[in-house]
């Protein structure tokens, strides 16, 4: 793995079941968590995918289960898609066209920085800085295609 690899049906690359795997980092106090898990990226009826991770999340030594739902809409050309939280809400743009894309989503007081990076057929990954009065955090979250098999066959 090195380098970004261009995404040219982001849906189609997304579709399927992921391993994923993220650390997130106080920066200001050192604490560190792990998230351990599945996304499942899923078709929608009225087209886009359903994103649905679930697994553990360890934070201070404490495991509790935690989960999260998406929503991936077609975006204004096939590499991209408009992303969004469960009730709908906008969350960010995602264009992995050229296998790399930074996103931002203000948060009430606080900015979240978003870094994706397809890293190749089976592999991507999301880097989250988040800043503001009360947070400094640092998410990477490594995803894994649940069946390397299946893989993802670029068109074009």
């Amino acid at each position: 793995m090195g380098g970004f690899w261009p995404v040219t049906d982001l849906l189609g690359y997304l579709a399927g079941s992921w391993r994923t795997e993220r650390t997130v980092r106080d920066l200001a106090s050192g604490d560190e968590g792990r998230f351990s898990g599945t996304t499942t990226f899923g078709r929608l009826e009225a087209g886009g995918l359903l994103s649905q991770e679930s697994g553990v999340f360890v934070w201070q030594d404490v495991p509790r289960p935690a989960e999260r739902t998406l929503r991936f809409l077609p975006g204004g050309t096939p590499g991209a898609a408009d992303v969004r939280f469960s009730d709908g809400r906008p969350f960010h743009d995602l264009d992995l066209t050229s296998g790399h894309h930074v996103a931002d989503h203000p948060c009430a007081a606080d900015l979240y920085r978003g870094e994706f990076t397809a890293l190749d057929a089976n592999h991507w990954r999301t880097v989250w800085r988040v800043e503001g009065p009360a947070k400094n955090l640092l998410l990477t979250t490594d995803y894994t295609r649940g069946d390397p098999g299946i893989g993802y066959a670029r068109v074009g």
